[in-house]
């Protein structure tokens, strides 16, 4: 695969990488991502430092409608149960303008809980997903809120920020953090429908 190739590269050049990926169709994109290694979205987070400044609307965009639920596609670098989303979606409320709401969709979601967290930019056109607050509202279909000090929440999102970093249009690169110090976990996230 093409993507495989310009991430081996010596220097990834992130221009290269996000022209091919927007040059794919969403399924073909949600599926040659989805087989990214841990050893290259370590590379790529630090290849596209800088590159594409994100936004909220990157993730769930203000023109939709407050609790439309955005869904992206994620692969992260651990070993085993590597695949789930984060599902996004826009706030019903004033106060939260400056914010967009999301939970983890995952096959273990009901041992490790639903990972609930406010999504806001962070510094050098960076987004952070921030499990240290939980949002005060969901659309209907979504899971229970639940704080992420509870049940095995505790330990996967209990006082952990990722870092997010843009790709391309559609793909974003992800780094956990927990009470403030970098954890040797990845991820990246392809957006749906886009």
């Amino acid at each position: 695969m093409e993507m495989h190739k310009i991430l081996a590269e010596k220097s990834i050049d992130p221009k290269r990488l996000c022209e091919y990926l927007d040059s794919l169709g969403n399924e073909a994109r949600i599926a040659e991502v989805g087989t990214m290694t841990a050893a290259e979205q370590t590379r790529l987070f630090e290849a596209v430092k800088g590159f594409m400044p994100l936004n909220l609307d990157y993730y769930a965009p203000s023109a939709g409608a407050p609790l439309q639920e955005v869904i992206h596609h994620g692969k992260n670098s651990l070993p085993l149960f590597s695949r789930f989303q984060k599902r996004f979606c826009l706030p019903d409320r004033k106060t939260s303008v400056d914010q967009r709401w999301g939970y983890n969709h995952q096959p273990l979601s009901l041992i490790t809980g639903p990972g609930y967290f406010v999504c806001k930019v962070a510094e050098a056109g960076e987004v952070v997903v921030d499990y240290f607050e939980v949002p005060p509202g969901k659309p209907e279909s979504w899971p229970p809120i639940l704080d992420n000090s509870a049940r095995l929440s505790r330990f996967i999102y209990y006082h952990t920020r990722d870092y997010l970093r843009g790709v391309s249009k559609n793909v974003s690169i992800g780094r956990a953090t927990r009470n403030g110090r970098l954890m040797k976990n990845w991820f990246v996230l392809c957006r749906e429908g886009r």
